[in-house]
Order: structure tokens, then C-alpha cells, then sequence
């Protein structure tokens, strides 16, 4: 299965003013190789850092609480890869964690970060609930910041 990982990225550059449009801000003059920007926006008007992402969704079962490990790699904003750790409390749980951890890269590899949002992968609905809470924490992280 899936080891711990730690997420890989770099500082951010500005972020959107608070009425939600995207301010944009200058390059010092010292360096002309840089352009104007979306404050918020990385190279090529990105939305995310690239790199390796972990976080641990939660969910609700009729057993109970769940929880669920996603590790999701970026580049130029698109899921390159994912890795899904089972973290199952009972023995149910685990059959449907397990079914969904071998579907989910056919589902999301490819696209966009902004755009995942699964619904049900191999059978299994509840578990995508846990995935979709570890993508919103990706997505804060990995998020260009304001400086």
C-alpha cells in the first residue's frame, strides 16, 4: 500500500483580492525576464504548485467514522498520479476501500484539479466522500498563496 508522504512545493506568489477577482502585480524592474501576473496565478497562470500532495479524508459510515489517506502529484494543475491509502476500522470498510483504491487513478488521472469531484469508483460511493474531503485539503495546500 501507500507510505506516509510529504508534500513537496515551492512559496507562492500573490493572491486574488478579496471581492474574488484576480489582482494582478508587477515583476520588480530589476527583472525583465518576469511578466505580469494574476496575483495568485504561478508560471503560465497555474493555480496549483506542482508536486506531491498527502492528505487524509473523512468520512461516514454506517459503521461509523472512516478515514482514508490521498496522496495526489500535480503538474501545470492536472493529477499526474494518485496513491490511496486504506485506512479502514472494519472489516466492510475495508472491501470498499480496497475496491476503490484500484479504480481511482483511471478515474482522475489526467485532469484538472479544480474538476475532481468522484461520486463512486469500483462500487464504492461512501469512500469517495473521504477522497473528495483529502482533494479540498489538497487543494488549499497546494494553492498559490499571497507572499
Amino acid at each position: 500500500m501507500l507510505a506516509t508522504v510529504s508534500m513537496l512545493g515551492a512559496a507562492g506568489c500573490a493572491g486574488a483580492s478579496a471581492d474574488g477577482d484576480a489582482a494582478t502585480t508587477e515583476a520588480p524592474s530589476g527583472d525583465p525576464a518576469a511578466a505580469e501576473q494574476p496575483a495568485g496565478a504561478g508560471p503560465d497562470g497555474q493555480v496549483y504548485q506542482d508536486g506531491e500532495y498527502s492528505e487524509t479524508g473523512s468520512y461516514q459510515s454506517p459503521a461509523g467514522p472512516e478515514e482514508i489517506g490521498v496522496t495526489l502529484t500535480l503538474e501545470t494543475d492536472v493529477v499526474t498520479a494518485v496513491e490511496v491509502e486504506p485506512m479502514p476500522d472494519n472489516p466492510t470498510t475495508t472491501v470498499y476501500q480496497e475496491r476503490f483504491a484500484g479504480g481511482i487513478s483511471e478515474a482522475i488521472v489526467g485532469r484538472r484539479l479544480d474538476e475532481l469531484s468522484v461520486d463512486k469508483v469500483a462500487g464504492s460511493s461512501l469512500t469517495s466522500g473521504g477522497f473528495n474531503d483529502a482533494a479540498d485539503k489538497i487543494r488549499s495546500e497546494a494553492r498559490f498563496q499571497s507572499p
